[in-house]
């Protein structure tokens, strides 16, 4: 029996090296660098950046970024990367970000639906607006619950392998593979809990457990506009398509006001 450790993709440094594999820059990152630059100036918030993909890549542009994570192997992982020095990086949660410092802040990779609880994801926007200048812009990204993309998520019986790449020491041409699945544990009220399993390539197997909150539309824009966002904008794909339309997303964007 292998026990299993809640978001250990974030936390465990040999499942942030998996998850660094498995999730490459996308149509997403290019979404949200378009986007960050709609607010009223250059400062932005990267909130639960975890292995600092776009963060690097936003401050490359010319922002002048902050990233905020609470798990440390993610930062880690950041701070390692090529232009990491550009950016500020924090050990923390929303209730860290400075107030008043920032004309964009912005949640990515479906980081909102880790916030499952409703008063555990107000606080979060109260603590998001508190950190934007009025007229700054929030852009979030949440899965639509109504394209169900969980029942889409690996299995225990269908594979999905990664491929490392050679850490230094290694025998050139030696790829280390690591085996993955997804296995839901739980479906209520919007609610989903799923076991990830790696089985890696030193012959053991970890697993990590998580919960996401998947909330429909109109629950989304009423959260925001009650933490003091007006909605500008929610888009259903990465091209700006109408919800129901696109990659089964609600992308939001909302002013702080």
């Amino acid at each position: 029996m292998h026990t299993a450790t809640h978001q250990a993709e974030f936390r465990e440094a040999r499942l942030v090296e998996v998850y660094d594999a498995q999730n490459t820059w996308g149509p997403d990152d290019d979404y949200f660098l378009a986007r960050a630059t709609e607010g009223p100036g250059p400062r932005v918030l990267d909130l639960g950046c975890g292995t600092g993909r776009l963060t690097v890549a936003l401050a490359a542009a010319g922002h002048h970024v902050t990233g905020i994570d609470p798990a440390d192997a993610s930062l880690d992982a950041a701070r390692r990367r090529p232009g990491a020095e550009a950016v500020t990086w924090v050990h923390g949660t929303s209730a860290d970000a400075p107030a008043g410092a920032f004309d964009v802040a912005l949640m990515t990779s479906h980081v909102a639906q880790f916030f499952v609880a409703d008063d555990e994801w107000a606080g979060v926007l109260a603590d998001l607006r508190a950190a934007l200048v009025p007229g700054g812009i929030l852009v979030f990204d949440t899965r639509d619950p109504r394209d169900r993309a969980w029942e889409s998520w690996h299995t225990p019986d269908e594979r999905d392998p990664v491929v490392l790449s050679d850490p230094p020491g290694d025998r050139p041409g030696e790829a280390r593979v690591v085996q993955t699945w997804c296995e839901i544990t739980g479906e209520r009220d919007g609610v989903v809990d799923f076991t990830l399993g790696y089985e890696m390539p030193e012959g053991d197997e970890l697993l990590s457990t998580a919960t996401l909150r998947f909330r429909p539309e109109d629950e989304v824009r009423a959260s925001v506009e009650a933490a003091g966002f007006a909605l500008e904008q929610v888009f259903g794909g990465w091209r700006c398509e109408p919800v129901g339309e696109g990659a089964g997303e609600l992308l939001v964007v909302a002013r702080a006001v």
